[in-house]
């Protein structure tokens, strides 16, 4: 083979090897971008769910209003029929997320700190409503999924436990703890319980 011929044949391996190269490239910026996109539009997302928890500009307070939202998807919940599943099904989800990540909050930080200011019992029991809350949550998507009848039974069930609970720390232990920390640690409270909830928003 000549000279030329070999030549031609290099220059133009070269040509579809930087042409492979190129487009390779391209897909990985693009990649990246799309990435990066994503993980903004994450974030502005858990920006938004815990804009009123943030907001509120204390930790007490911000778990008044997120008891609030709960209570507002029960609410919608209750007003269901059984042939109404279509509907039942997104209200569940949103009543799922909004106490999973407030329970997260309220185990991960709230409940720490009445065990280490001495509550340790008020702390064990409130975690136990929580357990309990979880496992009535299932038991209605469940309920939900196979279309059987006791939905809004569980659900009454569900929003008894709620109140109580919500009663228990509202009007009790949250007040008391509230009372127990100085400044400082109200504001290192809220700040720890708004990073938790920004993590699972």
């Amino acid at each position: 083979m000549s000279y030329t011929a070999t030549q031609n044949r290099t220059d133009t391996a070269k040509r579809h090897s930087d042409s492979d190269h190129g487009t390779t490239t391209t897909a990985v910026v693009a990649g990246a971008a799309g990435f990066g996109l994503g993980l903004l539009a994450a974030a502005g997302r858990k920006a938004v769910v815990q804009a009123a928890t943030y907001s509120a500009g204390d930790w007490m307070e911000g778990l008044k209003a997120e008891h609030k939202a709960a209570r507002l998807i029960l609410e919608k919940l209750a007003e269901t029929t059984d042939d109404e599943q279509a509907k039942r099904a997104p209200l569940v989800l949103s009543l799922q997320h909004a106490i999973g990540k407030h329970n997260v909050q309220e185990e991960y930080v709230v409940y720490c700190v009445l065990a280490e200011t001495g509550q340790d019992s008020a702390a064990d029991h409130l975690n136990a409503d929580h357990f309990e809350l979880k496992k009535g949550l299932y038991e209605l998507e469940q309920i939900g999924k196979e279309q059987r009848p006791g939905f809004l039974a569980k659900l009454a069930e569900i929003r008894a436990s709620f109140e109580e609970h919500v009663r228990e720390e509202e009007d009790d232990i949250f007040p008391t703890l509230h009372a127990a920390l100085s400044a400082e640690q109200q504001t290192n409270l809220t700040n720890r319980m708004n990073r938790e909830g920004f993590k699972v928003a």
